[in-house]
């Protein structure tokens, strides 16, 4: 190390090694790449692409995807209440303006909210949640969050042990699992405690492997909560019913406070798949289950709107003791409150235009686009990956994801070790450097030893997305063949 190094207080020595250990795969060293390569498009270095196409992340707007005009109507008058006076927005969006302008301090969404959130808007999502499940909700289980990521780390925060060694709070995460939950471990020095889904079965989640993952954990941390995500990211898969009761069944078993991160309950394509919140099965497996606590998450990022950059989500934690939600309450008021925007936006998508209001028609037909274009792009991933040789893809019932199973050549896995990589990172790397398609290795989201997979969105245009597909297949044949 040189001089200036040593003069620093924060060197890799001395950094927190936990900060070290975190790893966010879907944006990690392949994107950091995609990026190079982006701006050496823009200098004029030659390649066999025109463009990047970044599949690696759930970015719907970033795709193409038009703003819902309800959404960004509303939000624009609670952003420049001036525009409450023009005669180019609908009535019913002067009123959802009004109204969330009336629950801001001052008349402004530049002001402070409460930590929870704004009232109002506390109510509307629990009336949302009421209507979804047929089971009533409270508006004081509801908390507003900068996206659903805030609301997950916050809930997590509460279940560490604050202990080390064999005391560390162990949570359940999937494999495959969305790497904030790994990278959220890592972080926060945690015991993650792997448990893995079943791919031969569409994904499923057998309550065998629950079962096998705990006791394996059990001599080396405390056990403390149970992470589901349904529909699966990145795996795609809709859990069924029976399978939420299984679960939940577990988690009684195991005294485990139970995560269902719940952001793409919107986005069902596959013939008889259905979403059921946990919480909608557990109010009504009876009174032995029914107090069990749950925090549930939803975001303004995924389903039909896409919002990603406005940060807006809320979680809705359930039948926790008195005492811990005052601290709950207290920890949250740490961070002042959620963006005021991002509340803006869960506002309109849990209290959209109703039937008979001018903004309803519109409204509909936006939404409906979206879902059904959605709808397409999953049959038609899901048919393309298993037309080609050596590729493996379960259905995509749910979410925006594909995670097609790849059959590599011992040569590229030899070849992958030489560099350093592992042999889905070596596949996705040379997939981005000759067609420009960004994607993540499985490695980034966890999978079975021996099986090698990539995560890709189904977000492009549907014309672009069958470019993308066509290409993707010619340049998995040429792989095969090189390595053969």
């Amino acid at each position: 190390m040189n001089g200036a190094t040593n003069n620093k207080v924060l060197t890799l020595d001395t950094l927190n090694p936990n900060v070290v250990k975190m790893e966010y795969a879907v944006r990690g060293p392949i994107v950091a790449r995609a990026g190079e390569i982006e701006k050496e498009l823009k200098e004029g270095v030659p390649k066999q692409f025109t463009k990047v196409v970044k599949a690696n992340i759930g970015d719907c707007h970033a795709t193409g995807q038009k703003p819902l005009t309800f959404l960004r109507q509303v939000l624009a008058m609670v952003t420049y209440p001036e525009l409450l006076n023009s005669r180019d927005f609908p009535e019913d969006t002067k009123n959802r303006a009004r109204r969330l302008l009336e629950g801001c301090r001052g008349g402004s969404i530049g002001s402070y909210s409460d930590s929870p959130g704004i009232a109002v808007i506390r109510q509307d999502i629990a009336q949302y949640i009421s209507d979804r499940d047929g089971v009533p909700s409270a508006s004081d289980d509801v908390y507003l969050c900068a996206g659903a990521s805030a609301g997950i780390k916050s809930v997590l925060t509460m279940l560490l042990t604050g202990k080390g060694g064999t005391d560390k709070a162990g949570i359940m995460i999937p494999v495959p699992q969305y790497p904030l939950y790994s990278a959220t471990l890592a972080e926060y020095d945690a015991y993650p405690i792997r448990y893995y889904l079943n791919e031969e079965n569409h994904w499923s989640l057998d309550v065998s492997e629950l079962k096998r993952s705990i006791n394996e954990a059990k001599p080396n941390c405390r056990p403390k909560a149970i992470v589901i995500i349904n529909p699966g990211n990145p795996t795609g898969q809709v859990l069924t019913r029976e399978n939420i009761q299984s679960i939940i069944k577990f988690a009684k078993e195991e005294k485990l406070f139970i995560l269902a991160d719940e952001v793409y309950q919107h986005n069902i394509y596959a013939d008889g798949s259905q979403f059921f919140s946990f919480k909608k099965v557990l109010k009504e497996m009876g009174d032995e289950y029914s107090s069990m606590e749950l925090a549930s998450f939803m975001s303004a990022s995924k389903g039909f709107m896409g919002e990603c950059g406005y940060r807006g989500g809320y979680s809705e934690i359930i039948n926790l003791d008195p005492a811990v939600r005052l601290q709950y309450n207290k920890s949250i008021s740490a961070n002042l409150c959620p963006p005021v925007s991002g509340q803006a936006v869960i506002d309109c998508i849990v209290n959209p235009p109703k039937p008979g209001e001018p903004s309803y028609e519109l409204f509909l037909k936006e939404k409906t686009k979206v879902l059904d274009l959605l709808l397409q792009k999953a049959k038609l991933v899901t048919k393309t990956f298993n037309s080609i040789e050596g590729i493996k893809c379960n259905e995509v019932q749910g979410a925006m994801y594909a995670f097609p199973q790849i059959f590599l050549p011992p040569r590229a896995i030899e070849e992958a070790k030489k560099q350093n990589k592992t042999p889905d990172s070596f596949y996705c790397f040379q997939l981005l450097e000759e067609t420009g398609i960004c994607t993540v290795p499985g490695s980034g989201f966890g999978e079975k030893e021996g099986t090698y997979h990539f995560r890709t969105t189904i977000l492009p245009p549907i014309e672009e997305l069958e470019a993308v597909l066509q290409k993707f297949k010619e340049f998995h044949i040429r792989f095969l063949q090189k390595y053969q």
